[in-house]
């Protein structure tokens, strides 16, 4: 963890190969909670900076770095998580599998992945992506239909756009917010992303 962030925001970063000691330590602090497991995107090591910032149930992930490929795998779905995951590319072409069916994002593209199914997506220098996940039922109250997109490329660049700004806006300002200032950026975030 990263001293000099705020509480609500943790930044866990680690170089190496994906096996030993300081690898397992790493990955159980990073990714344990989250039910994923990671391995290279490319090459044989890992680099990677992860900052995740949570706000109410909302949890946004700003993944960077040379090679990192994040998978929920079967062993992974016995969490009973069915959160879901708004998947944003923001440069390259960002692969992103849900049970075995690929789709390739472009800048400014997103998909909604499901927990509760295996799947993977990695990042690069070149390719990169944030993520959003939340409580598949708050998105439901919201968006009774946001299940019909799942595992579709959304791509109306406007909303794409603002929803960049406001996970770079949330994700480094909304944990300093009180409850209610986190409930409200919460309810405001779920609504842009259900209407895409």
């Amino acid at each position: 963890m990263d001293a000099a962030k705020p509480p609500g925001i943790v930044v866990h970063q680690y170089a190496g190969l994906p096996h030993g000691e300081a690898f397992e330590h790493w990955r159980d602090r990073a990714l344990g909670p989250c039910g994923l497991e990671i391995g290279p995107s490319q090459g044989d090591s890992i680099d990677c900076r992860l900052q995740v910032s949570v706000v109410d149930n909302i949890t946004l992930a700003l993944p960077e770095g040379a090679s990192a490929q994040y998978s929920r795998t079967q062993s992974g779905l016995a969490d009973g998580s069915d959160d879901l995951v708004l998947i944003a590319a923001h440069a390259g072409l960002v692969n992103v599998r849900q049970n075995g069916h690929a789709v390739e994002l472009a800048p400014a593209q997103m998909v909604l992945a499901d927990m509760s199914i295996t799947g993977s997506v990695g990042h690069t220098e070149e390719n990169r992506f944030t993520t959003i996940r939340m409580p598949r039922r708050a998105l439901l109250d919201i968006n009774p239909r946001a299940e019909e997109k799942l595992s579709q490329v959304l791509s109306d660049g406007a909303v794409a756009e603002t929803i960049f700004r406001y996970h770079s806006l949330a994700a480094h300002h909304a944990p300093h917010l009180d409850a209610v200032g986190q409930r409200l950026t919460c309810l405001l975030y779920t609504s842009d992303a259900a209407d895409d």
